[in-house]
């Protein structure tokens, strides 16, 4: 049986709907509430009768628009047991059996990302949401309140072992890539690649990409199903909940070139300064610890520097030297910036970790001469 399957956002963050050509029953998966007159336009001008308003997890990016949907239709509320929002009218689990005109959707609990996410499989596909992404995009980010990278891994394994030829539908993407296959993503997505659940736990705790403030309040907005639009700021189009296109298996592709301390010390007695670009990708407050900082950075936090990869463009032509406590962030972002073109970059192997063991200088304070944190040397 064929089902009316659509994706109607214009914008990164996706919304499916499904329905069926015969009864005109339609569901909506992670509804949007800055576009529900759109949905409601769709409902009307199909004949269709909305019976189901599913969030795969409860959102930090934007509004859900089920409540608003509830209360315009009468539809379903429907979500995972585990989740928080108050007016959830239909809890499901791992397992539970829905039906669509007969068609059997099964739902998968996912927890991870989230504590209460849930994928939806169909015979041909599946709606990951914020579980899987598409190739460098990754998987959704951890370190979300209720966010579990060892539940993540073994999620993520669970869909791995789905059929290879099952087209993968996620709740984000940015950069225009298609659904492809689980195959496809076995060979294109570095969180699709085997490492234990150690080595991913691991990674994903050093990243620290610590919640942007109003991720935080746009979760607090849906576990009380606000309907109101444009009571907080959001960001559009910025890959909020990607892991930042991670990687996080060392086996998975190839490693960019490191520097030792004692490499980058002499690098800059040499007083060509002018040429390197020291880029720090740790979190503000970090800069101040005990570890400090050099002087001279540029400061990008990881989960912020794929938006700031414009600030960066002026200085291609210059070494990079990606910079943060031990490591881990700064491989990731220089992967980032060598799959975006950044032909010269190098990681400082160890981090300020290191570079403090080897007894070098640094700073901890905060001033326009040691730190610029707009990219725009």
């Amino acid at each position: 049986m064929d089902l009316i399957f659509e994706q109607l956002n214009p914008r990164g963050c996706k919304t499916y709907l499904l329905a069926s050509a015969k009864t005109r029953e339609a569901w909506l998966i992670d509804p949007i509430l800055d576009y529900i007159e759109d949905y409601m336009q769709v409902l009307e001008t199909r004949k269709l009768k909305l019976s189901f308003a599913i969030d795969t997890h409860t959102h930090a990016d934007h509004i859900s628009g089920a409540p608003k949907l509830t209360d315009l239709t009468n539809c379903a509320y429907v979500m995972h047991s585990a989740a928080q929002p108050k007016q959830v009218t239909d809890r499901v689990g791992d397992h539970t059996q829905l039906y669509l005109d007969g068609e059997l959707i099964h739902v998968l609990h996912t927890p991870g990302h989230t504590l209460d996410s849930i994928c939806l499989i169909l015979p041909d596909k599946i709606l990951t949401g914020d579980t899987l992404f598409l190739d460098e995009g990754g998987a959704g980010r951890d370190d979300l309140p209720g966010g579990d990278p060892a539940l993540h891994w073994e999620s993520l394994r669970r869909l791995s072992e789905l059929h290879d030829n099952v087209m993968v539908f996620p709740g984000h993407d940015y950069r225009n890539r298609r659904p492809s296959t689980i195959r496809e993503q076995k060979e294109r997505n570095p969180f699709f690649k085997p490492c234990s659940q150690s080595e991913y736990v691991r990674f994903v705790n050093e990243l620290k990409l610590g919640p942007a403030d109003w991720m935080k309040d746009v979760l607090k907005a849906n576990v009380t199903c606000t309907r109101e639009k444009g009571g907080l700021h959001i960001p559009q189009e910025v890959a909020a909940c990607e892991a930042q296109l991670s990687v996080p298996c060392a086996s998975t592709a190839g490693e960019p070139p490191v520097l030792s301390a004692q490499e980058l010390r002499t690098l800059l007695d040499t007083g060509k300064t002018s040429s390197i670009l020291l880029l720090d990708v740790r979190e503000t407050v970090e800069l101040t610890s005990d570890l400090g900082h050099l002087p001279g950075i540029t400061h990008i936090p990881l989960g912020n520097l794929a938006e700031r990869l414009l600030d960066l463009k002026p200085h291609a032509n210059k070494e990079i030297i990606a910079i943060c406590k031990m490591g881990g962030r700064a491989r990731t972002a220089a992967k980032l910036l060598l799959s975006e073109g950044f032909p010269c970059v190098r990681i400082l192997t160890g981090g300020m970790t290191a570079w403090n063991q080897s007894g070098f200088a640094v700073q901890r304070t905060l001033s326009p001469f040691s730190v610029d944190f707009t990219g725009k040397l």
